[in-house]
Parts: structure tokens; sequence; C-alpha cells
């Protein structure tokens, strides 16, 4: 036990940390050369194309270190905010961790959430500095930034390049000689902690898990500690580049188990496995559940696919336990599913993922976040409100909370005024300013998570050219002054659209909803009013004119009254065509909406 080493990787998005991940395995044999393709740890197409980590990796190698052998147990983590869940699992299972930053970018803001997360579970904390071999790479000045935020030395940096291979041995011998061996006792009875979970159409569900206390071996009865089912072990393991499996696994060491689990709900992920012959006490503290920020609805595109979407989303769930969904149905669109992300990036995902994996086209609805509301005649009492139509009457309500965020923007000071600017538009409150180095901001503003839920992202990228990093974490509800805005279609109420907005921005933003309701929506035989209300108040509104035959081209010359006739009957047409008709909405029309500023 004394030569096993769990370390993860953590850094903010497109810092290297999939490359180095590469040449670390390639230094140490695990993966042959012939074998080898960048980004090895992303299975996924996905996380190739977009070059992002979407779930995390674990993965064993083995290496020989002053005559001794080591197993090195790395688990290489995602870097955008919206998958901190994965990495806050993968801390979770290690005893240190390699920060790694890039020596032309510096220290961005996903760096500093994901350091405390480590810090919280005291794991020694190994700085690399790297992309060293790029021509803007500034090492002197980053230095000095890691320096300042986790107090090491100068010394303990490691230059390295993920491209080149430079600072792999050093690396290698810091994880070794710096992070701690695992703490244990292989007599105690058997404490495992899931970590992940993955799915396999022919083996059922894969746990992986960390051995604490104690040896689980193969065909062992094992118990799952908070859900209380019991299994046998049919297969144990280690997880290199694929599995391989062992008689045991034993105190410290990461491993797999197959059981023959088909549910995803049977495995919990942060849940213990221990003996059911000889259990242990208490569980393992794991890490807090999933709390999702955005709420939408998911529908299939035709209704009669529901009970498919229903099994797809299932599946991903076993890949991916963040995702959270319960049905409900739509007067406009049919039934579907409610469903719970951690931000915008992983709804993309998912909606990427549906089609991709599932063949599954769908529909998402406007992403919104989730309200307390407390009523007049029970003021202490809330209700959860994840959907605009489940709001209660507005003559009943005493007031509305929304969930306010901290958010901590890191960016270069020349585009400090252009950031400032877009926050207090999205009704932030600024908190603090700290210098950095010279050139580099900190900027912490309290802000609404719904002003966030939008387009908030994107424009912060184009008003610093790429250059502002932005994290941030939630900090409890406030009143707010909130109104139901809906969408009327001739007439129709399309509930899919409805919106919870502050009422300063309800005027502006109906206005701007229906103009690109009007450029979207193809025109019919009749008349289309499109309007946007408050309760009973209309607020903006735009009309898509008719598409006119011309019913007096066959009259040539003849009485007018022949012209007349003909015209008061297609009047009467378009008027009983406008009381029946039904007007479909296209799937971009509902994407539209949440690119407004575009």
């Amino acid at each position: 036990m004394k030569n096993i080493r769990n370390f993860c990787i953590i850094a903010h998005i497109d810092h290297g940390k999939s490359t180095l991940a590469d040449r670390l395995l390639q230094t140490t044999g695990t993966i042959s050369d012939r074998d080898m393709q960048s980004q090895a740890l992303d299975s996924m197409d996905l996380e190739r194309e977009r070059g992002i980590t979407i779930k995390s990796h674990a993965i064993q190698m083995n290496y020989k270190y002053k005559g001794e052998d080591y197993i090195l147990n790395l688990i290489d983590t995602p870097g955008h905010v919206d998958f901190s869940y994965e990495v806050s699992r993968s801390i979770a299972a290690c005893e240190g961790a390699l920060l790694i930053v890039d020596a032309s970018q510096g220290i961005q803001a996903q760096t500093i959430s994901n350091l405390y997360l480590a810090l919280e579970h005291d794991l020694e904390i190994i700085p690399i500095l790297n992309k060293m071999d790029l021509p803007g790479a500034n090492p002197e000045e980053v230095s000095d930034q890691i320096i300042e935020l986790i107090g090491c030395k100068m010394e303990d940096i490691i230059p390295a390049s993920g491209k080149t291979g430079l600072g792999v041995m050093e690396i290698l011998s810091a994880v070794i000689e710096r992070i701690q061996a695992p703490s244990g006792k292989e007599d105690a009875p058997l404490q495992a902690m899931i970590f992940d979970s993955v799915f396999n159409p022919f083996r059922g569900i894969i746990a992986y898990y960390r051995v604490k206390d104690g040896i689980l071996r193969k065909g062992d009865k094992i118990k799952f500690f908070n859900t209380g089912r019991t299994y046998t072990a049919d297969e144990v393991g280690i997880l290199k580049m694929d599995l391989v499996p062992k008689n045991e696994v034993r105190t410290g060491d990461v491993g797999y188990i197959i059981s023959g689990i088909k549910q995803a709900n049977e495995v919990k992920v942060g849940d213990t496995i221990t003996l059911l012959a000889n259990p242990c006490d208490t569980p393992i503290k794991g890490f807090e559940d999933v709390k999702p920020m955005v709420f939408a609805g998911i529908y299939p595109v035709e209704t009669d696919e529901y009970e498919e979407l229903r099994y797809s989303m299932e599946k991903l769930q076993l890949n991916d336990s963040s995702l959270v969904f319960e049905p409900e149905s739509s007067a406009a669109l049919g039934f579907g599913f409610r469903c719970g992300f951690l931000g915008m990036l992983h709804m993309e995902i998912i909606q990427e993922r549906l089609e991709r994996e599932f063949n599954m086209t769908v529909i998402t609805t406007v992403p919104n976040v989730s309200y307390y509301t407390y009523l007049r005649r029970e003021p202490e009492k809330a209700i959860i409100v994840n959907n605009p139509s489940e709001l209660p009457d507005p003559s009943g309500m005493e007031r509305i909370e929304e969930p306010y965020i901290k958010a901590q923007i890191i960016t270069k000071s020349e585009y400090i005024g252009s950031v400032i600017n877009l926050c207090i538009e999205k009704r932030g409150e600024m908190k603090n300013q700290v210098y950095l180095t010279q050139d580099r901001v900190e900027i912490t503003f309290e802000m609404p998570l719904a002003e966030i839920v939008f387009d908030f992202y994107d424009r912060l990228k184009s008003v610093s050219r790429g250059y502002a990093s932005f994290d941030y974490h939630p900090i409890g509800y406030r009143p707010s002054d909130l109104v139901r805005m809906d969408l009327m279609l001739n007439g129709e109420q399309l509930d899919a659209l409805s919106a919870l907005v502050h009422r300063s921005n309800a005027y502006d933003l109906g206005k701007k909803i229906c103009l690109k309701l009007k450029e979207l929506i193809p025109r019919q035989q009749f008349e289309i009013p499109i309007q946007a209300a408050i309760g009973a108040k209309i607020i903006a509104r735009e009309t898509i004119k008719a598409l006119r035959k011309d019913v007096t081209a066959k009259c040539y010359g003849g009485d007018i009254s022949r012209k007349r006739k003909l015209l008061e009957k297609q009047k009467e047409g378009k008027k009983r065509m406008r009381q029946v008709g039904r007007v479909e909405v296209p799937q971009e029309a509902f994407m539209a909406v949440l690119k407004l500023n575009d």
C-alpha cells in the first residue's frame, strides 16, 4: 500500500490537462505508441470535437522509481464550470492534485475554485506551469501568481509542456515523493467509496470505487450502504485503458466492480460498498448531492416517441449522474420531461448526446431557474416553482424569491469597464475588485442566476475579446419583483415560451421576442397576431401578415360588384381559417429566444 499514489488533475478549461495526461500515459508505458491518439482519456466523440473533457476518467499507471515499483492512479477531470460536480467526486477519491496553469494565460477563475475544492479535502497540491514551449509563455509572471495563490516556493513549481513532453519525469517523481500513500487498514471491515459509474450495454452498470479499508474479492457478497441493496461481486479489477480483471482489490487502490446491476437508481455516486457478512459501522462521508441550476423542458418532436425518449434519458443518466428529470406535459408540445442541468453547456451537451447516441431529435424549451414563492395565507411555507406555468395566482402571492450567485470574473484591466457594464445590465451588484497583477483584475459580483442562464457567458467572452474567465457559486435566495410573461400566438398561449422576468425588463424582452418570432414563424393564409402579456395586460404585439391569393385575377372588366363578391368570400374564408387554424412553431424559434442579443 505504501507504493500506491492516488491523484487527480485540476485546471481551467483549455489549459492542457488532457494533453499532459497523454504524456504521463506514454511515459509510464500504460498506452503503446501505436494505440496513442490525442486526448486518450476522452472517450466521447463530442469531447474530442470540442476539445473539452465532460466526464472524469480514472486510469492506473505502473512506474519504476529508484528501483521500486509504484502504482499511480490518475483521475482526469473536466475544467468547465458546469462540470465542477465531476471534479468534486474525483477529489474525494484522491490524496493529491496536480494544479495545471497555462504559462501564457495565467490563473483563471475555474483554477481558483477547483483549488479551493482540493484544499477543503486536504489534498497535497503540486503546481505545474504548462505550455512552456509557446512563444507567448510568461513563466515569471504566472509563477508569481501561483506563489501568491497557494503560498508555495518557486522551486516547487514544475515547468512542463504537454506537447513536447518537457517536465513529465519531474511530475512523476513529484507525485511519488510529495503525495502521501493512502492510509487504511486491510484487516478492517470493507469500506469503498463509489466515485463514478458507467453503463455497458452487455454487462450492466460498472461502478468505479476507491477502497478505503479492507479488501474486495471476486465472488464476495456485498452491500451498498445507502440504498441497502445486496449483490455478488461477479468481477472486480483495476482500470487500465481497458478493464483488467483481478481476484482482489486491496486497501488504497482504485478499481471497478461488475455485479449485474441494470437500474440506474440502484447505484448512488458517493455511496459506500461494504461486505454483507462483516459490514462497516458508518459510511464514508462522500460529497453532497448534485444541485441542478438550470431547468428546461425536453420534448420529443414526434409525440409517439415519448417512451423512447424516457429510455434514452435513463441510459444517459447512467453515464451522467448530474442529470435529473421528471415527466411533465405542455399544451403546445405534448408529453416530455422537465430536466435539471448544471448549466447551459451541460444542457447543450445533453441535447447533442441525445441526438448522436440515441438518434432522438428533441425540442428544448426556454431554460429557467427554480424560484420560491410565498402565499399570503401561509407566509412561512415556500412553494418551489421550477416552471413558470406552475406560478400561483399573483393576487394571492406574498413574494417571490429567486436564486442569487456570487460571480468571480478575472479579466485584463483594459476590459473592466465593459465587463462591469454587462454585469450591471444583468442586475448585478459589484462587491469587490482586486488587482492580481498590474493588468489582471478579479471582480466579484452578486447577481441573479436567471440573468446568467441566457447569454451571459457568450457576451462576457465578446466584450472581453475572450480574455475574461468566469466562475460562480450559489449564495441563496432573495426577494425580487418578478412577473410571469406569457406569449400568445393567434390568441393561444404558448406555455413553452412563458418566462419569469424582472418587471423592469419585461417590456423590452417582450418586444424583442415578438420581433424574433415574427421573423421565424412562416406566414399563413391568415393574419397571426403575436402578443406578449403580463396577466391580462398586453405589453407588446407584432402581426404576421396573411399570404393573400389574388382571387380577382380571373375578372377582366365587368362590374365592380363581381370583384367585391369574390373579395368578400375570401374575407369570410380567412376569418373562419383564423378561428380553426393552428400555427406550428419551428424548433429554431425556441432556440432563437435564447440568442436575442446576437
